[in-house]
């Protein structure tokens, strides 16, 4: 009777032990489960880097930042683009790659796009130096698809001025439209700011201009000659230029 109580006993405490290693593993087989399963990462864009960081670390992932750009309708500092993309199934710990707006602004050189480029020609250039076509209108114009002007912030920008990187340059292009026919205007007498309100209006575009004699102020100097020469009731194809001659009042 005593030999079955202590072979019941011994067969209690196997079993008893087998139990709590049984649940050990299983505990440590769960745990590490657990710590490899994925999840979905969320979307950084636009939040400020210290932000990003703490979204990350609740996330127990890590970041490295490996490209600084510049955008002036972002806030500095913040996150421009993320590698794995938003949504993407990742592990714990793993390492997601940061572009941020830099707090400095970058400055390049505005190109020359009246040079005959084309469209395509401008967004390649733009692109390159890292500028932005903003805007695109189109005007009666000879040329299909050239550039007749580069504007920044609503005013034509010179070729070679300091901007910064991430602009918006707006273009006016050529419509391809110059067969229209237009009544050539008079511009004898007229100072050089008239005359090109008045080609504007007649869509034609001002060409050379050229000052004749001593001028002391070419604000108030008035065409003397114009190329081709104004005939009454003659045409000009619009978009075509007319050069103009000035002399002193």
């Amino acid at each position: 009777m005593k030999l079955l109580k202590t072979l019941l006993l011994n067969f209690l405490l196997i079993g008893v032990i087998i139990y709590i290693i049984v649940w050990l593993a299983s505990s440590l087989l769960s745990g590490y489960t657990r710590h490899g399963q994925s999840l979905t990462l969320p979307n950084l864009k636009g939040l400020k880097i210290e932000d990003a960081e703490s979204v990350l670390r609740q996330k127990h992932l890590r970041y490295i930042i490996t490209d600084t750009v510049f955008f002036e309708n972002m806030p500095k500092l913040s996150v421009v683009e993320q590698n794995p993309i938003p949504n993407s199934k990742v592990k714990e710990g793993r390492i997601i790659y940061l572009s941020i707006n830099s707090d400095a602004i970058a400055m390049v050189e505005m190109p020359n796009l009246m040079n005959g480029s084309t469209l395509r020609y401008a967004e390649t250039v733009l692109n390159g130096l890292g500028l932005k076509v903003g805007e695109v209108t189109y005007k009666p114009d000879i040329a299909q698809n050239a550039i007749l002007d580069q504007l920044w912030r609503g005013q034509s920008i010179q070729p070679n001025t300091k901007i910064p990187k991430g602009a918006s340059i707006d273009l006016v292009v050529g419509d391809g439209s110059g067969g229209a026919l237009v009544p050539m205007p008079n511009l004898m007498g007229l100072t050089l700011l008239d005359a090109t309100n008045v080609l504007q209006a007649s869509l034609l575009q001002l060409g050379n201009v050229l000052y004749e004699g001593p001028i002391k102020d070419s604000t108030r100097a008035i065409i003397k000659r114009q190329n081709p020469p104004f005939t009454e009731g003659s045409n000009l194809r619009s978009g075509e230029i007319i050069d103009v001659i000035l002399t002193a009042p």
